[in-house]
């Protein structure tokens, strides 16, 4: 059976683990384990009546010709036109409790009712994840999220070029409304301007980070305004069929002045120093040292804030480098070695005072033999004319 992930892989990992069955039940999940099918009428939320949209893909280990999915009545035409390869499908799920109790049914007929079974811990509802506990009370429950995040810290080739898309059409966004946006424009209007452009070329819109002149707040808002002599910091996330590209570049309204010249120059030079040792075979740790050792250079090292961390289908997904920041999460690559087809986000921001919120934020994958990055452009200031 010729599936869209690495079978073996996922073997090799429910096994280290002692795990019989996984369970997915979160939407990013079950479109990477189906080679990319998302039910179009839940694509942007779960809610509909009482309850929620709970699709449930079930995997026996090493058995994929059991594998089982329980989805919603309605996605029977969707799946007509796109067939998941999914052995067993019933479309009749009710709520998500009662999903789960279908699910429940199938695993006792597969005789794992006595199974250690990996569920996402943090996407799976209460009401689901009891009426589980109830059908299989002789079960043992474990998270799945670290094995699943393992199984996609490597990218495909085809997830490698929307991810490369992505990134390419959020700078080109950005770059449009940088040079156009007239002084006196609001945050709000600017982040709304960012997401049609992105929209319009094919991508799904998340959100769009605007921080202008001294101002360090980044919510878009009516309240601030981008005006001349004034630096623009825009930090933009959109998604190309699920895969998300996340990049920051800075503008100015007029020419830039030395003092603003020099520290994005700092950052950039930030930046790179990671980028200049990233390969197969490199540690987390090794990539932060890099970076680290030239903030300790600077003279503005108490206003930077310097973070590396993988990329996909979600933020922040594996490999995950450090522990430390805003986003916290066990640093498991940071003593282990990075493979070829891993996707990182690369971001130093600095913030000062007089000029404001200096940030860039770069996607790079990892080579055999260094990296490569996806929309390098414009990573020096966009100079608007205002």
């Amino acid at each position: 059976m010729d599936l869209p992930f690495d079978v073996r892989y996922l073997d090799a990992l429910m096994d280290e683990s002692g795990i019989d069955l996984l369970l997915a039940t979160d939407k990013d999940t079950v479109q990477y384990l189906t080679g990319g099918f998302r039910f179009f009428f839940f694509a942007h939320k779960d809610a509909i009546g009482v309850s929620r949209y709970l699709p449930t893909l079930g995997y026996p280990k090493g058995q994929p010709e059991k594998a089982f999915y329980v989805g919603h009545p309605l996605e029977s035409q969707h799946q007509a036109v796109e067939p998941l390869w999914v052995p067993t499908i019933t479309n009749n799920q009710k709520s998500s409790e009662h999903s789960a109790r279908e699910a429940a049914a199938t695993i006792r007929k597969l005789g794992l009712g006595k199974a250690r079974i990996a569920v996402e811990m943090c996407f799976i509802p209460a009401d689901a994840y009891l009426a589980l506990r109830e059908e299989l009370p002789d079960a043992t429950f474990v998270d799945a999220l670290p094995m699943l995040q393992e199984l996609r810290a490597v990218k495909r080739p085809d997830e490698l070029e929307k991810l490369r898309i992505a990134s390419e059409q959020i700078v080109e966004s950005m770059r449009l409304v940088m040079s156009t946006t007239p002084p006196g424009t609001t945050t709000r209007d600017i982040a709304e301007h960012v997401r049609r452009e992105e929209v319009n070329r094919g991508l799904n819109f998340e959100y769009c980070l605007t921080a202008v002149g001294s101002n360090l707040n980044r919510t878009p808002s009516d309240q601030f305004t981008w005006n001349k002599g004034e630096i623009l910091s825009l930090d933009s996330g959109a998604n190309l069929d699920g895969y998300l590209g996340d990049l920051c570049r800075m503008a100015v309204m007029g020419e830039p002045t030395t003092q603003m010249q020099d520290l994005l120059a700092e950052v950039r030079a930030i930046q790179d120093a990671p980028r200049k040792v990233i390969k197969a075979g490199v540690t987390g740790g090794e990539l932060i040292a890099a970076a680290e050792a030239v903030v300790g250079k600077s003279a503005h090292r108490d206003q930077i804030r310097f973070m590396a961390h993988g990329m996909g289908t979600i933020q922040h997904e594996a490999p995950h480098l450090n522990d430390t920041g805003v986003i916290a999460y066990p640093a498991y690559y940071s003593n282990r070695p990075l493979r070829s087809g891993m996707v990182l986000s690369i971001e130093t921001d600095l913030k000062n005072p007089d000029v404001g919120f200096v940030k860039l934020e770069d996607t790079v994958v990892v080579t055999d033999d260094g990296c490569e990055g996806y929309g390098d452009d414009i990573r020096d200031y966009v100079v608007a004319e205002g």
